[in-house]
Order: C-alpha cells, then sequence, then structure tokens
C-alpha cells in the first residue's frame, strides 16, 4: 500500500480549503462537507481561521483511497495561501512527497502563484496542478492551459483524459522528455509506470479541472494521486525533520516532524531528551502510536529544544527558509506591564514561528518582531491575547536589512579562561545572492576530532549570527570550518560554542562588508500618457526597469525597487493615474542598499561595544585569563592554517540582483551597446537604414572600447576629436528630467523648482564652454495654458520653454529630425521611449546619470586649464562636485 505525504498550495482564495474538504468528503473522512464560508471547515480549527476565513497555521488530516488498481494512505497537510503566513507554508514543504497546487479558474495564474511554483521546484516536490471554480462564467480550459504553460512551465499537460490514454494525451506526455519521445515513437506507447516516473521526476505536471465546492473532479484527482505516484525509498538509520512547534490546549509543546529513517518509538531519546508521546492528528483530533515508521508525519510531545527546520540523525543541517519578513515592528506592551517577563513569554512564539525573531532593542528598551504584514499583525495580537492575556499594540514598521561580505577572510575565535579551551578557525566567504547561509568543514580529524567538528557546525547553525555595520542578520555567505583545537582535560561543549561566535565575528571584522536591503519584483501598468511620470517615480526611487511594454492605451513597466522607497507607491499611481493604474509588487529577495551609508550613520551601531556579540578573544596566562581584541588575535592564536594564500584574497564579482536580465537587457536607465545595436536593427527593419554614430564620435558619454562594442563609464575623459573638430554637434537636454535625476537638484527642485532650474542653466553652461558644441537646453511648459513657446540665450547655451501641448520630448524629437540629417546629435534623457525614438532619428542617446557623469569629468579634467583662461562669475558646476 502506499503512504504519501500531500501538501495543498494556493493563492489565497483560489479555494485551496474548499479542495482539502471535498478531498476529506470524496474519501469518507468527514460526514459534512464544511464550507469556509459557513466557518465549519474541518481543517480551520483556530477561531480566528473560521472569523477571517483564511488558513493560518498548516494542519493535517489523514485520507485513505481505493480504486479498482491501487489503494494509498495520504496525510494530507493543508498550507496556509494568504502571503502574511508563507513561513508557516514554507516550513511545510521540506516534508512532503508531493504536492497539489490550486489554480482558480477565474483568475489564473497569480502573483503569490509563481512564487509557489518556484519554491516547489527549490524543494524538488512532484507537482500536481487542480484548476479550481471551473463552473465560474470566464473559466476556459483552453485560456487557462496557456496560462500555465506560460507563467509555470512548458510541461504542464492536461489530463482530464488521462484515463483513456489516447494519442494525442500520449503525445503531449512524450514531448515532455527525450527518452520518452524517443520510446513513444518507436512503440506508439508510454506506460503508466513511465508517466509515474515523469511526474515524480518533475518532467510532467498534470493538470486537472473542476468545481471543488461542487467536488466535481474530485475522483479524478484522487484516482490520479493513486494511480501516479509511487512510495519514496528510505534508510534504515533513524533521521527526522522538524518542520512546526506548536503548542497543544494544555500548553504542551509539540514538535511535529517527518520520519525520514528507520523506526521512532516512544521512550526514545533524541539529542538528551526523551520522547514521552507520539500522536497522528487529523484535525484537531489526534490518536497515540506507539511508533512510526520512515515515510510518516507525527507531533511528540518530550522535546524542549527542537526547533523548525531542524534536521535529526540522518538528516543533519538546518533547512533555511527562503521567504521571510522585511519589516520589523515594535511590540507596545499596556502601562504596567512587565517587559522583562513579557519578553520571555513571547519567546515561546518565537519557538513556533523562528521568523518573528523576537529582540530586546537595549538601547531603545523595547521589543521588536519582524513581521509579514497587517494580517499577521492582528493574528499575532489575538494569539497573545488569548495565551498570555495581554493586550499589545503595534508600532510604525521599519525596514529589516542584512549584511554579507565582499572578500575572503578567516575568522579565529579563542575561548580560554581557567580551566576551560577552544579555538576555532572559520573560513568566510561571499556566497551567491540568495543563497543565504552555508555552512562545511575542511578540517581534517586528525587536527580536530569529528565529534568536536559537529559541535562548531551545530553551533554555527543554531544563531541568527549578525554583522558588524548594523547589527544585522549575515547572509549569502559561506562559513567553512578549516581548524581548531581542543585540550583533552579542560575543553566543554560551551567553550566551542564562545570560540566558534567570536570567529564569525572576528573574520567579519576584518572582511569588506556590504549592506543589503530588501527589492520588491514589481509589474506597473499605467496610461500610456503616464508613462514619463510612471519611469521619473521608479528612477527617484532608486528602481531599475526593463523597456517599457506599450499595448494599446496601457503601458507595462517591469522592474526591482528597493522596498523602502516603493512601499506605499500604489496610493500615488492611484492619484496621477485617476484610479487606472495598477501596480503588483513580489519581494525578489536582497540587494545592495541604495543608501547604505545613510542608513549605517542612523542604525549607529559600535560593535566593539556589543557584549553580546563579542569580536576578540579570550586567553590565558599565569593563570588568568584576558582578553585581545580583534585585530591583534592572530597574533595570540595556538593554530596556524595554511587554508588561505595571497591568490586567495581576489575581490569577487560585482554583485547582481537575484534574478538576472534577459540577454540583451537591463534595468538601469540608459542602455548597453549591445541592446542599442539590437535596437537600430529593429528599426533598420522597420523604417529603413539609420545613419548612427557612436558615442565616443559625438565627444559625448561612453566610450567604445577600440571597437570591441562593449561600452563602459569608467572612460570619462575630455578628449577633444580631432577627426571630427570642424563638424558641429549638437547636445539636446531634457530638462526636468535631468533636475528629478540629479539628487543635489532633486532636492533643491522640493524646495524651490526656479533655483533648481536656474542651477542647472549654470552648470550646463559651465559644461557647454569645456565641450564646445551647440547645447539646448529644454524645459517642459506644455502645461502653462496659452503659452506660445519661448526660445531664449543664456550666456552660451539655448534655452527653450515649450508652448502649450507640447512637451520637452516632443520638441526635442521634431528637432533630432531637422537637424540629425546634417549634424551630430546627442540627447540626454532618462525617459526611456524617448531614447529609443531619437535612436531611430540617427542621434546618440545618454541618460541623464551619464551626462552627470560625464559632466563631472569634464570638470575633473579641464577646470584648471579653463579657469587660467576664463572667468567664471558662478562656478555652480565646481559646487555641484564638491559639496
Amino acid at each position: 500500500m502506499k503512504q504519501l505525504i500531500l501538501g495543498i498550495l494556493a493563492h489565497v482564495d483560489a479555494g485551496k480549503t474548499t479542495l482539502s474538504e471535498a478531498l476529506l468528503y470524496t474519501t469518507g473522512n468527514i460526514r459534512k462537507l464544511g464550507r469556509v464560508d459557513h466557518k465549519d471547515a474541518f481543517l480551520d480549527t483556530y477561531s480566528l481561521e473560521r472569523e477571517r476565513g483564511i488558513t493560518i497555521f498548516s494542519k493535517q488530516a489523514q485520507l485513505k483511497w481505493k480504486n479498482e488498481n491501487e489503494e494509498i494512505n495520504m496525510t494530507l497537510l493543508d498550507t496556509p495561501g494568504h502571503v502574511d503566513f508563507s513561513a508557516e507554508m514554507e516550513r511545510t514543504l521540506q516534508v512532503l512527497d508531493y504536492g497539489i497546487l490550486v489554480v482558480s479558474g477565474s483568475d489564473g495564474v497569480q502573483g503569490h502563484t509563481e512564487t509557489l511554483w518556484k519554491l516547489l521546484k527549490r524543494y524538488n516536490i512532484p507537482t500536481f496542478i487542480f484548476v479550481n471554480k471551473m463552473d465560474l462564467a470566464g473559466s476556459d480550459k483552453n485560456h487557462i492551459m496557456e496560462n500555465l504553460k506560460s507563467r509555470l512551465d512548458t510541461n504542464c499537460v492536461d489530463f482530464s483524459d488521462y484515463e483513456k490514454s489516447d494519442d494525442n494525451f500520449l503525445e503531449n506526455v512524450a514531448t515532455c522528455d527525450e527518452n520518452a519521445l524517443e520510446n513513444y515513437m518507436d512503440t506508439g506507447e508510454i506506460s503508466n509506470e513511465e508517466i509515474t516516473n515523469l511526474i515524480a521526476e518533475r518532467k510532467v505536471f498534470p493538470c486537472f479541472f473542476g468545481s471543488a465546492l461542487k467536488l466535481d473532479g474530485i475522483e479524478l484527482l484522487l484516482n490520479a494521486m493513486a494511480n501516479l505516484t509511487k512510495n519514496k525509498s528510505y534508510s534504515d538509520e533513524f533521521g527526522a525533520r522538524v518542520y512546526k512547534i506548536s503548542r497543544d490546549s494544555q500548553g504542551n509543546r509539540l514538535t511535529h516532524m517527518k520520519v525520514t529513517g528507520g523506526v521512532l518509538k516512544v521512550k526514545d531519546v533524541i539529542n538528551d531528551e526523551k520522547v514521552n508521546q507520539i500522536r497522528i492528528y487529523s484535525g484537531n483530533k489526534f490518536e497515540t502510536k506507539d511508533s512510526v515508521k520512515a515515510g510518516e508525519v507525527c507531533a511528540v510531545t518530550g522535546l524542549e529544544n527542537t526547533r523548525p527546520g531542524q534536521g535529526i540523525g540522518n538528516q543533519e543541517g538546518e533547512s533555511i527558509p527562503v521567504l521571510e519578513p522585511v519589516l520589523t515592528y515594535q511590540i507596545i506592551l499596556p502601562e504596567g506591564c512587565d517587559a522583562h517577563s513579557t519578553f520571555n513569554k513571547l519567546k515561546q512564539l518565537e519557538e513556533e514561528d523562528p521568523q518573528l525573531d523576537i529582540v530586546w532593542n537595549e538601547n531603545l528598551k523595547e521589543i521588536h518582531a519582524r513581521l509579514m504584514g497587517d494580517v499577521q499583525i492582528e493574528i499575532l495580537q489575538s494569539l497573545i491575547k488569548e495565551r498570555f492575556d495581554i493586550d499589545v499594540t503595534f508600532g510604525q514598521g521599519s525596514i529589516v536589512y542584512k549584511e554579507t561580505i565582499k572578500n575572503k577572510v578567516e575568522g579565529i575565535g579563542h575561548f580560554e579562561p581557567l580551566r576551560h579551551y577552544a579555538e576555532v578557525h572559520l573560513l568566510l566567504e561571499p556566497g551567491e545572492p540568495g543563497s543565504g547561509m552555508v555552512f562545511e568543514t575542511a578540517c581534517k580529524e586528525d587536527d580536530l576530532d569529528k565529534n568536536w567538528q559537529r559541535l562548531i557546525l551545530t553551533h554555527l547553525y543554531e544563531k541568527q549570527h549578525i554583522g558588524v555595520l548594523t547589527g544585522s542578520h549575515i547572509t549569502d555567505m559561506k562559513i567553512t570550518l578549516i581548524g581548531g583545537r581542543a585540550h583533552a582535560k579542560h575543553t566543554e561543549g560551551g567553550d566551542f560554542r564562545q570560540a566558534t561566535y567570536r570567529a564569525v565575528r572576528n573574520g567579519l571584522k576584518q572582511a569588506e562588508s556590504i549592506l543589503l536591503e530588501p527589492y520588491y519584483e514589481f509589474t506597473l501598468e499605467v496610461p500610456t500618457e503616464n508613462v514619463g511620470r510612471a519611469m521619473n517615480d521608479i528612477s527617484q526611487m532608486k528602481g531599475e526597469f526593463e523597456t517599457p511594454k506599450t499595448n494599446g492605451e496601457v503601458t507595462e513597466i517591469t522592474g526591482y525597487a528597493p522596498v523602502s522607497t516603493m512601499s506605499g507607491y500604489i496610493t500615488t499611481v492611484n492619484t496621477y493615474t485617476r484610479g487606472r493604474g495598477r501596480l503588483y509588487c513580489k519581494l525578489a529577495g536582497y540587494m545592495p542598499c541604495h543608501n547604505a551609508s545613510e542608513v549605517i550613520m542612523d542604525i549607529n551601531y559600535d560593535s566593539e561595544r556589543d557584549v553580546e556579540n563579542p569580536t576578540g578573544s579570550v586567553f590565558c596566562a599565569h593563570g588568568a585569563g584576558f582578553n585581545v581584541e580583534w585585530d591583534k588575535v592572530k597574533d595570540y592564536a595556538h593554530v596556524t592554517t595554511d587554508n588561505l594564500k595571497d591568490n586567495d584574497y581576489e575581490e569577487p564579482e560585482k554583485f547582481v540582483p537575484v534574478k538576472q536580465p534577459e540577454p540583451g537587457k537591463k534595468w538601469q536607465m540608459g542602455a548597453s551597446y549591445a541592446e542599442d545595436k539590437e535596437l537600430q536593427a529593429i528599426f533598420e527593419k522597420q523604417f529603413g537604414p539609420v545613419k548612427r554614430r557612436l558615442a565616443n564620435e559625438s565627444g559625448f558619454g561612453y566610450t567604445d572600447n577600440q571597437g570591441s562594442g562593449k561600452r563602459t563609464q569608467k572612460e570619462y575623459v575630455y578628449k577633444e576629436n580631432k577627426n571630427k573638430k570642424n563638424e558641429k554637434k549638437y547636445l539636446l537636454v531634457d530638462g526636468y528630467n535631468v533636475i528629478f535625476a540629479w539628487n543635489e537638484l532633486n532636492e533643491l527642485a522640493q524646495v524651490n523648482l526656479d533655483g533648481a532650474r536656474l542651477k542647472l542653466m549654470d552648470i550646463m553652461s559651465n559644461y557647454q564652454g569645456y565641450k564646445q558644441c551647440e547645447l539646448i537646453l529644454v524645459f517642459d511648459a506644455y502645461k502653462v495654458k496659452g503659452n506660445i513657446g519661448e526660445v531664449s540665450k543664456y550666456n552660451n547655451i539655448n534655452v527653450v520653454y515649450t508652448k502649450e501641448a507640447e512637451t520637452a520630448d516632443t520638441y526635442i524629437e521634431k528637432v533630432t529630425n531637422e537637424i540629425g540629417k546634417k549634424y551630430q546629435v546627442t540627447v540626454a534623457t532618462s525617459d526611456r521611449l524617448e531614447q529609443m525614438i531619437v535612436l531611430s532619428r540617427g542621434a546618440v542617446r545618454m541618460s541623464s546619470n551619464e551626462l552627470l557623469q560625464d559632466v563631472m569629468a569634464v570638470h575633473e579634467a579641464g577646470l584648471r586649464q579653463y579657469k587660467s583662461s576664463q572667468k567664471i562669475e558662478k562656478n555652480y558646476l565646481d559646487e555641484l562636485i564638491n559639496k
């Protein structure tokens, strides 16, 4: 008989809990079909779940199903769908044999559905897809299949008629795998066993359609689970994976785990703690058992030191979740409530959900917790009231930062007060973005016994180590044990804990640390008329985006932006689009902080004064221990390692976002030389040959490295182009675009827009004096009623104020079209649509930020030369650079 653990996952409101009810009812495990809206769902056992109509905590139920071919025992794990409880959902994934992803037939694949799909891939879980709510108007099977193939995986296959195994179905399955296709071409058949293997190997994703509320398609799904799945094989050596900590109604601590090897029995000892009771839950009821074998999940009492994600026995190591909160909140206690005792009570909740990370901020005398959002705040308030009878409130959320390192270092920790001894040497290396923390050992057993090595790795796993810039958690780092020493008589377990922690801190003090902040991956849909405003806003938010895609009257912009700057932007979008704009955001991960210096200064963390996380070590001399500061520890260390050589200190490649852009595309303003060539080819195919000069030919912006086709910002050197000395050059500058792109001018514009405009005019006047070009500075005045436009001379530049109903973009396009055929024309703007248009007119494009860099480069190269020969009354250029 098959024994499987199944997990049901979905975007909120896709009908996940309703499907669970349908499965329980169809298999005969419940006699009445519960409903979320009736607040009587079998697996929604918590009062707030029934009240809110959402799943908050993962639950389990036992099911049996038998058809004419197979009999199967299933443990069904129902997971939360709301994004605020993603951590609870992800912890459950690590124990699943198969997953059922529920998709709404009326909504299709949604943002959180894609996140779930990536997690299922990360944990390598074979997945069945059930498209629910097909009874609702607007649900179209063909459209949904296209949606699944484009948004999830091309190997999603319609299994509605799989029992018939007709040629069309077999052909669709065969095309998912080369070996299956070759076999199908030879025999014209694909066996049930082969299809089962393809599903188990995540090469085929069966899709079923129906309505859970009306029990439509449920039997077909159950038959498929029985016929197209297989048991996993497990080791005889005991092992288990903890995925959840909870408490029952009597306050007993429950450790929920999957046995991954051998057998677990009552009275067994796990990490020096005895198993008192083994429970098999179904809803809020349970039965006790004397033992459970590999492949089953259970809840255990008697274990007080377990934690979610922990591996036991042959499952050594921790499972670190991908999804995590990015905001931290102050927990405000009622007047007269003792903070110390309350903090200890709240730490119980952290045992159940480690990502709450409940901490006491000694400087502020406050309790803080990390949370996903408003719904989780409401649930936590209710839980604290129910569990401890304390009415708490929450302060304003603030960003959760992280830290990593840029170079490879050796950290040394030594702990040797009288009658204690331990020394640890760790190699700290930067990891890939999004990789989290990786711990390994490369230490010889001749140098340090295996048991001590395991203990050191345990100490690395057990703590959220913090960085030295802001005291934030470290991430994206590999830490390898490369050496250490114990004393035969004086070493105790706690000694290695101290030495390990100090070794991590010692390494961080030596390394070049980087502050990271969370980023959103966003999709912004706005009316095409608002594209300029949207792109300017994203630029101001330090965001990066791809080329906008226009479809009729709507333009879509996708990219990345810091959570700190984009939070709440939807309100702004609704305002300037009059409710026609839409913004979708999901967490993309952590990337280098856009304003690291400012954040570090605001947090004002002093690593040397953090007594809870010392950076130095303790040595012993003349029978007494003494402290050694971090930068002198190496001189006192008892162990020498040769793992690090001089050439090992090579600087790693520059940080890149978690998700790489497609080839030829960038998220930042401006574009690569390769992208210019690609766009040029498109324009020439559509409009004919475009006579276009390279940027370095016009004397502005990027230079081409000896014809390599690679543009670089590092070579801003002002040189007169002798080959083009007599050819007239024009530079058109989109004034307001530049003002809002340059931080100094933008700050001034918030106070005095006229002052910012005048300052830019002076900077451009100085710049033109160095470049000796025809410089036209264009300002929008299209909203000024009755304005007829104005062109005036300001010192040595032309300043244009456009007429009513004429934007700066329109004016620049018109002028470029008129003079671009005869002269070299460069257009400075960060408006991507405008950049593409002027590119088609034969002009060279440069972003506002590139213009700023060229201004600064020209200043450095030519200021001394021109100061001696020219009298400059207002040198705002000097002020801008030296500010």
